[in-house]
Order: structure tokens, then sequence, then C-alpha cells
């Protein structure tokens, strides 16, 4: 058998597909694993480079292969795809990802740490208990809708649904009061529960160095500045900050052909989370632009406002916002405005 210089390791729950290709490319392994044959199998291979499709799973197997002594290579699932031929199944799949690694243009995904990955579940607990306080507002807004008790939309009227179910002169019937008082007592119940969170949050905020100077950039508080630090990769990982910005999916999306340049709507790409949260950051900036003095009229932010549609707006501001935090974080160095730098 040749020596194995790549191995393709397509992850599962249970059955894991193993293809390895020695320095030509050719195929001279194709294995498949139950999970607990995983790491027995990688300790008794020769030191190679292994490759995965980047998923949930796929860091924690990134982490414990690294420890054999192997190059772990994690790998974006898109960026494989166009490798699969014809039928697509875990042996197909390997293949795939055993040639993807070798390009040498492919981007890679960095493994990583236990202690990052334990300081991102905070931002995944918070984002799935904020979408659970939702389906609660808009349930009991809905049911009372049914009896003629018409309440606008929005997080912020939650109050005002909760005393019309605990309210004496609702006219609600009785049978109705009991059953909404199970919304009403899970509303109130996720409302102390996401306050625990916020509070977790400002508080890494303070402890951490990078949010610190983070929160330096207006539109940026301890939320963003915190989910920036732990969820985006090192600054090192782009060349630049338009390459961060279109990591984050705040860039127009491509359809150029024949030397026109064709761009569409933002690509949505990379980390959703971060792309929502600068959005929302950008959106707070214009709302109270009165006091920035970079949305002041003369300034970009002024005259962007004055020409473009407020959307778009929003998000050309999270992409220049995505940039500074870039150049931040690359250089070490606090939020300067224009106006206080000059």
């Amino acid at each position: 058998m040749s020596e194995i210089i790549t191995v393709g390791l397509d992850l599962a729950k249970n059955v894991f597909q193993v293809h390895g290709a020695d320095a030509e490319g050719h195929a001279v392994l194709r294995k498949r694993l139950r999970r607990d044959q995983v790491l027995t199998f990688f300790s008794q291979l020769p030191r190679c480079k292994v490759a995965m499709e980047a998923c949930g799973g796929a860091h924690f197997w990134g982490r414990e292969i690294g420890n054999l002594g192997h190059e772990v290579r994690l790998i974006p699932p898109a960026y494989v795809k166009p490798f699969v031929k014809r039928q697509k199944n875990d042996a197909a799949d390997a293949e795939a990802i055993c040639e993807a690694a070798t390009r040498p243009t492919m981007r890679f995904v960095p493994v990583k740490s236990e202690e990052t990955q334990a300081a991102a579940t905070v931002f995944r607990i918070r984002e799935l208990l904020i979408r659970q306080r939702t389906q609660a507002i808009n349930s009991l807004r809905g049911h009372l809708g049914e009896f003629g008790q018409i309440v606008p939309q929005g997080a912020v009227n939650a109050t005002r649904l909760i005393a019309i179910v605990q309210g004496p002169d609702s006219g609600l019937p009785s049978d109705a009061i009991a059953t909404l008082q199970v919304l009403v007592a899970t509303l109130t119940h996720l409302e102390v529960e996401i306050g625990k969170l916020d509070a977790e949050i400002a508080r890494r905020a303070k402890e951490n160095e990078v949010a610190r100077r983070l929160m330096t950039v207006p539109g940026i508080g301890p939320l963003i500045a915190t989910a920036i630090a732990v969820l985006a990769p090192a600054p090192e990982t782009f060349q630049k900050g338009r390459d961060f910005a279109a990591w984050l999916g705040l860039t127009p999306r491509q359809h150029s052909t024949g030397g026109k340049q064709r761009l569409g709507a933002t690509t949505k790409m990379g980390e959703r989370s971060l792309r929502r949260l600068l959005i929302i950051g950008a959106n707070s900036v214009i709302i109270k632009r009165h006091v920035h003095a970079s949305a002041r009229p003369g300034t970009w932010l002024g005259g962007m406002l004055t020409r473009k549609p407020p959307m778009l707006v929003r998000v050309a501001l999270a992409n220049k916002m995505a940039r500074i935090v870039w150049a931040l974080m690359m250089r070490g160095t606090v939020y300067q405005s224009p106006v206080a730098a000059a």
C-alpha cells in the first residue's frame, strides 16, 4: 500500500467513512468505521493530513485527531460539494473531502478550542430563548385576538398581554384564563432567564480585553462585542477587512459575466449571528443619529441616508463596522472617530 498523505473523513453520528489518498491523489484506503473505532484507527495511522467538513461535531474530532499528531483541516461543506461525483453517499463524500483538501486555494476553518466553544454556548442558548419568547408572545397575542383583545406586535408589548390575562376586568372566559396562564408563566420564566444571560454577557464583556476595545465603536455594545470576540475567527485569518465583511455575508452577491458587474442581494454567508447583530448595531446608530458625529449631515452616513433606502444603509453601515472591527482586532487599538482623529 502506498503511503497515505491525505485522509478525507465523512462524519456522522455512528458510522464514519474514511478515504485515504497518496501523494499523487490515488485512492489507497476506503474504510467504514464505527464511532468507537475512529480514534483507535487514527492512532495507528502514520502522520498525515486529515480533512473533514466543518460542522457541529467537527471541532471535537479535530481536537482529538490533532492530539494524535495529525494535521487537521476543516472545510466548509459548500466548498466540498463541487467535488462530489454523480451520486451522493458516504464514500463519495469522503472522497470529495479528500480531494478538496488537496486544492492549493482551498479555504479552511480553524479548529475551535473547548474554551471557545464553551464561551459561545451563552449566545446560542440566548438566541433559543429569544425565539421561544417570541413564540410565546405571538401565541398569547393570537389567542387574545380571538376574544377581541388586540395588542400591537413586538416584545415591548408583552407586559400588556400579561396584564390583560391577569386583569380582573379583562372579560376573558375563566377556562381561557386558566390556560393562558401557562403561556404567561412561560413568558415570565423566559424573561428571567434571558436577563440572567444578558448579565453574564455584560460581565464577560468587562473582563475581555478585545470586547472592551470593540465597544468603543459606535453601535457596538457588550452583546455584539463579546459575540465577535468569541465567535469570529482570528483576524489573521483574513488578509483585509473587506474579506472579514465578505465572510460575514455583508457584501453583495455577484453574478457577473462578460465583463459586466452584476451585484445582487447580500450573500448571507459566514456567521449569521454576527451578521444579524452588526445590522442591529448599525440600526441603533441610525435611530440615534442625532447623537453620533458620524451620522451628521455632510458625513458618509448622512449622505447615504438622504440617497439610499433605509435597509441598504443599515447593511452598508454594518459592512463598514465589520471592517473597523477587523482593523481594531488586528492592530490592538481602540476606535477613533474621524472628527477626533483629525
